[in-house]
């Protein structure tokens, strides 16, 4: 859409050089895309303490067609140990070894 609109040469000017933009049509291209992306912001935050997430897992969305893979075993160990999430052998000092 073509539009003649005055602007603020030193608005412009300090847009142009902050933003590193090569025309004055980017800059003002951003500038509307960074009010849009607010406005939408402003929208979403409406919905604060509106929705409930239910972050558990559903077990029956589990995709079962998806093949297993078995996890590599972690570098200089056997048979998974030290492998995060398994339980490490403690010093005498009850520090992890």
């Amino acid at each position: 859409m073509r539009t003649n609109i005055d602007i603020d040469d030193n608005l412009m000017a300090a847009a142009m050089q902050g933003g590193q933009y090569k025309t004055k049509r980017e800059a003002v291209e951003d500038g509307l895309r960074l009010i849009a992306r607010r406005n939408h912001a402003r929208e979403v935050l409406k919905w604060e303490g509106k929705l409930h997430w239910d972050d558990q897992p559903d077990p029956a969305a589990i995709h079962t067609d998806m093949p297993m893979e078995p996890r590599p075993a972690w570098p200089g160990s056997s048979e998974g140990a030290g492998q995060p999430g398994s339980p490490r052998k403690r010093s005498r000092h009850g520090s992890a070894a």
